[in-house]
Formats: structure tokens, sequence, C-alpha cells
């Protein structure tokens, strides 16, 4: 800092306050602040892309832990800014509250607001060097902690190189030639690793999303994401042409109950803000604003809700105005609907709540204004609430419309839309009395439960196991074998419902699963309620053979899609029964010796290490089918007894993924599955399956 002079203290006054409370500006100063550096920096291309200057962008992870954003838009302005007497470039990487979107025609809508996002990454970043191609040719700038200056560098640009701040004036120095009609800005900086905490990382896959997010909300934009910091870099290219109805499409995982509908609209309103004269007052005027609105939406027949909202592109993940707009449009049009059709759809007095109509809704909310107020630099909430009244009206007419269209395809979505949505109402209503139900019953009463569970005597949750058996044989052994005290048994007949392909009524309406669900008693869906199951533990008890994983793949659908909670705590294990029981034969009255081994690989191991040792085995090796084949001892020792037995931990770290995978595996769609047997089928070992 001995270097500062006066010159510099009117720029770097601001940034040195960004330096001291970098949380003010970008939230936290972990992955996510760090990643929301790369935010501003992106986002201020895509504006231009929203204005029309420039289709491609490119992001680039260095080696060295840089970071290079692309774009072939206007280019930042070169030329001097008269106020300031300093170059474009300078103003907008080193002056706070500076930049094109305050109003002055550069942007009708745009996502930096607030003019500090470029200058603020300057400041918090070891070095930012900037190029711009324009006028034919290529301007550059250098940084550091948001103080313009050269580095001498080797070729290579390098944060640690000895750095010389501008005293008596800045240079926009001029390193190249371009042609007249090329433009486009690239900025390279270097995060301050003093700033950030010693685990911030920048993340590929929070980067892929956002840039995959953005290629769908401009259609025609592409962005390239390069990551040079392994041996072998990766490219990831997106661009789409079908805007939010495509990214609804992508969001969507379920089976559909109605097309993607878009429902646009624009409305006009007055704004009260302070315009700067000319001689340094600060005076309210008056403003019309134009708010356009654009959202994409399907129901589907699961019971979650994925809801992503936009303001000029900026994702606002904790709502604001808009999707509260929306959210009252919604409901307003569905009451309405399902008053005008209550007879018809058996309604009687029940009263329609939000979570109703949400439940199993995909859409994607858009909206696009000047200068529109958030809550807070992060922007992750929209505080204009002009927008509420809004959207809510667009949403009310265009929604209104497609109820009113007399398009045969309109119609028919249209009732199974409300259909669904008063089902979701009397399951809830259902849930509710179930629960208060329970919550009235004295302790001499009991819940009724499925005849064939045999259940077990404690009542200590966290001690309770239900196992989960395949077929009856397994299941006379597996009750020997149990500890009654706190081991309960539920048999299950063969392979249960696939309730990926099901809807919600064709799933409770399956003996075997509403009886499984009856069972842990936490009801399910939206309705499942983790404190409420009563057993600590789930365990799915299959054979080890293909059927046996069939089946256990069908529970886990099950249970990750209308009991998720129990997966997420750690609560659903699968058991491992052995494969191959070997007999070691020991000579004179010392008893026999048991082996009992998990795989064809460690039976093979096992036999070669008694060979080696000089011991006999009984000939042939017990080879089990199945789990009724086993004794009771047998069972207990290797599968029960929880001195000696292996449980697998059914994980979620992912829940999204582990739903693709889940639609993949057991959904209605054939071509992807049969593309991913075929894939697969090479790197399959045949010794792994039971055939």
């Amino acid at each position: 800092m001995s270097d500062y002079n006066a010159r510099h203290l009117s720029v770097l006054e601001g940034l040195e306050a960004v330096r001291k409370r970098p949380g003010m500006y970008i939230g936290s100063t972990d992955s996510r602040g760090l990643m929301h550096c790369l935010w501003e920096i992106i986002d201020n291309s895509v504006d231009e892309a929203l204005a029309g200057h420039g289709n491609e962008i490119t992001v680039i992870l260095h080696d060295d832990g840089s970071v290079e954003v692309r774009d072939r838009a206007r280019g930042v302005p070169v030329d001097v800014e008269p106020k300031t007497g300093l170059t474009g470039v300078e103003v907008v990487y080193t002056k706070l509250h500076a930049g094109g979107k305050f109003g002055g025609g550069s942007y009708g809508a745009s996502g930096g607001l607030h003019g500090v996002g470029a200058s603020v990454v300057n400041a918090l970043s070891e070095r930012l060097d900037v190029e711009v191609d324009r006028n034919g040719k290529t301007h550059a700038m250098s940084f550091r902690h948001g103080e313009p200056g050269t580095f001498a560098d080797n070729g290579t640009p390098d944060p640690t190189a000895t750095f010389t701040p501008f005293e008596k004036a800045s240079e926009l120095r001029v390193v190249g030639k371009v042609a007249k009609a090329v433009t486009g800005t690239r900025v390279r900086y270097w995060a301050d690793r003093q700033i950030f905490t010693p685990g911030a990382e920048i993340e590929l896959e929070s980067i892929l999303g956002r840039a995959r997010q953005t290629a769908f909300l401009v259609p025609g934009l592409a962005i390239t994401v390069e990551d040079r910091r392994a041996e072998k870099p990766e490219i990831h290219l997106f661009k789409f042409d079908g805007g939010i109805s495509e990214f609804v499409d992508h969001l969507a995982t379920d089976n559909a109950v109605t097309d993607i509908w878009r429902l646009t609209g624009d409305g006009k309103f007055a704004e009260t803000v302070p315009v700067l004269t000319d001689g340094g007052a600060m005076v309210p005027t008056e403003v019309q604003r134009d708010c356009h609105v654009d959202i994409a939406l399907r129901w589907g027949t699961g019971y979650d809700t994925t809801l992503r909202s936009f303001v000029n592109i900026i994702s606002t993940p904790k709502g604001g105005t808009h999707q509260a707009g929306f959210e009252q449009g919604l409901l307003k049009l569905i009451r309405t609907q399902v008053e005008q059709n209550a007879r018809k759809l058996k309604v009687g007095n029940d009263k329609m709540e939000k979570d109703d109509v949400l439940a199993g809704l995909t859409v994607v909310i858009t909206v696009s204004l000047a200068e529109p107020q958030f809550e807070g630099q992060t922007k992750e909430i929209l505080g204009t609430p002009a927008v509420r009244a809004i959207v809510s009206s667009v949403v009310t007419k265009a929604l209104g419309e497609r109820f009113s269209s007399t398009n045969r395809d309109d119609k028919a979505q249209t009732t199974l839309l409300l259909e669904k949505v008063v089902s979701e109402m009397k399951t809830r209503i259902s849930a509710r009395t179930h629960k208060e139900t329970q919550r009235r019953k004295n302790a001499l009463e009991t819940s009724s439960l499925p005849a064939k569970l045999a259940d077990c005597r404690s009542t200590d949750v966290e001690q309770t196991e239900l196992f989960i058996v395949e077929g009856d044989s397994a299941l006379g052994t597996a009750k020997l074998a149990r500890s009654s005290e706190y081991q309960a048994l539920m048999p299950i007949r063969g392979k249960i419902l696939n309730v990926q392909k099901a809807s919600v009524s064709d799933m409770l309406g399956n003996a075997e699963c509403a009886a499984i669900i009856q069972t842990i008693g936490a009801g399910s869906g939206r309705s499942f309620d983790l404190d409420a199951a009563r057993y600590g533990k789930i365990i799915l008890m299959a054979d080890a053979d293909v059927d046996g994983a069939h089946i256990r793949t069908l529970l886990l659908t099950l249970i990750f899609r209308y009991m998720r909670p129990m997966i997420e705590a750690g609560r659903v294990f699968a058991a491992v029964p052995p494969l191959h029981r070997v007999v070691v034969q020991n000579p004179g009255s010392k008893p026999n010796e048991t082996i009992y081994t998990y795989s064809e690989q460690e039976l093979k191991a096992v036999l070669a290490d008694l060979k080696k040792r000089g011991k006999k085995y009984q000939e042939p090796i017990q080879r089990y089918k199945g789990l009724g084949e086993m004794d009771a001892d047998q069972l207990a020792e290797t599968t029960m007894d929880r001195n000696n037995r292996t449980l697998r931990r059914v994980g979620v770290s992912d829940a999204e993924q582990a739903g693709k995978v889940f639609e993949l595996l057991m959904g209605n769609d054939v071509a992807p599955r049969k593309e991913f047997i075929i894939d697969s089928a090479a790197g399959l070992s045949r010794d792994r399956i039971d055939a």
C-alpha cells in the first residue's frame, strides 16, 4: 500500500471498502462468493447478447487458477468519459456505481443494475487483465486489487510479477490490430486468495448448469465452457433455439398431464426514481416502465414442484414479486375453475391451497424490465412491487384463455389438470385427517397394520428394524432367524409395481405398495413425515441374483419417489446375503470351520488360501440361489445378526441425479434405456450376474 499516491485516492476509496467488507457485495467469501464474482463478469457479456450484440460467449478455466470470459459483443468503451477524464475501461473496472445500465439508453433490460459488478470483481482480484477489440485495435489494461498499472511479465501473465501503478496518468495500451468489424471484450482475473476462504473453489458443475440455463433463456446464444485445469481439457457447448419451452422440457422428469403451455403478456407501470440534474440535485421523477412476462409451464403426474424464476436472465432463487404474482394469479384462476366445475369434480366445501395447485408443476418464469429493484447486490429476490400485479394479470388472462378454449386437446388437458389438482387436495385433507385421528388415539388403541406383517415388540424407533423380505419361503426362515424384540418382517410377493411409470392413484391402489407405506406409517409424497416412521432402519432383503436385484430396484424406486426423506436420513439399507458357504474340514475332534463368501472373486481367493495352507474343504461347495435355501442359523449369522451381518447403506448424494437414473432405468421412455444397455454391455462382467 506504500506506493499509493493522492491521484489514486478517489478511485480506490470505494474499492477499499469492497476489500474490507466483501460479503456486503458478493454475499460470502466461500465458494458461493467466488462463483458470484464469475457470474458478474459473465452477466455483462450476457447483457450484451440480450441487447442484440454478439451471440458467442466463452468461459475458460485456466490451470493457474485464473478465469477468462470472452465475448464478441461491442466491447467496453475505450474513449474518455468526460466527467472523470478516464477511459471507459478504467471507469467500468475501478468506479463503483458506474456503467451503461442506469437509464442512459444503452440497455433496455439488463441484469447488471447497481454498477458494482466488474469493479467489485476487480477489487477482489490479485490481478485482472482486460482486452477490448474496438475501432480496428486491441486495447489492454491491467489491475492489481483494483488499481491500474503494469505487470513486469515475461510473456506469460503472472499475478505475482512486479507491479508498477500508474502515477501521473493511466494508459490504455494498444497491443494489436484487428479488422474494423471485429469487436469484443476479454476479461481474465486471478481471485485474491487472501480474501476468500481456503476451501473456496470454482465449481465446474455450477458453471455448466448456469451456462445451460442461460443458453435456454437466450435462444441462439452459444456458450462454450473450457476446463483447462486437467491433463485432458474438457469443452462443453450449449446452444438452444427453443427458449424456455425447451428449458421446461429439460427440467421435467415425470409423465406429462398437460403439454408445455406458454403464457406471455406485457404491462406498464409508473415508478418514481431520483434523477440527478446538471446542477447536482436529486429530483424525484416519475417514469413509465414496460414489463414483459414470458412463462412456460406444464403439469406432470408427480408431486414435486420445479420452479425457476428470472429477471432479465438473472436467476432469482429466492423468488420475489414476479413469483408471488405468478402464484397469486395461478391459484385465483384454478380456484375459479374448480368452483365452476365443483359438482362434476365432487369437491364439496373443501378449500384449494397453493401446494395443491403447484404439485407436479414444472415452470420457468421470466420477466424483463428496465432497472428492476433487487434486495441486495446478489440479486436473489426481485423487489419491484408493480411486477406482482402485472404477472398475476398475465397468468390469469393467458391461462383463462386456455381453459375457455374449444380446442379438443386443450379441453382434455384442462380437465385432467383440474382432476389432478382436486385429487391432490383430497389427498392432503385425508393425510391431515389421518394424522389428527392418530393423535387422538389413546394408549389402548392400535392402528390397523397389514396382516402379513410380523411386527417387533420394541417401540424404540432408533432400535427397531423393518426387513422387507422377498417371498414367503424366505419369510419362514427369517421369522426363526430374527430377534423379535426389535426386528420386524414384511414379506412381498415377487416384483412390486414399477411406480416410476405408474400414477399416484395406481401406486396407492397396489396392495404391496400400500402395505409397505402403511407399515412404515409415515405417509407418502408431500405428506411424508419422517418423525412418524415406525422403524429406525428399513432393510431390503432380496436374493443375490438378477431377480433379487430387480426387486431391490423396484423397492428403492418406491422409497425414492414417495418416501425420499428416509433415504436422505440414511435409514434405508440393503442386506448383503452370502453367495457361498465353504465348510473347512479340521482333523480329529476339532469342529469344522464355516466361511461365507460374497462374490466369485472372494471364493477363489479363499479356496486358493486354503489350498496354500493345506486345508481340506467339503465338496461340492454350497451355492445359495436364494434366501430360502438357508436355514435359520445361517440366515441369522450372515444377514440378520447385528454382530456379524453386512449392510449396504443406500445414500442419495445428489437427489436430482438419482432421479434421472431412476427415470432411465424404470421410466416409460424405452429408447434411452436401450441405448444405455447397449453402451454398457461391453463393460459388464458376466460374473456379476447370476445367469
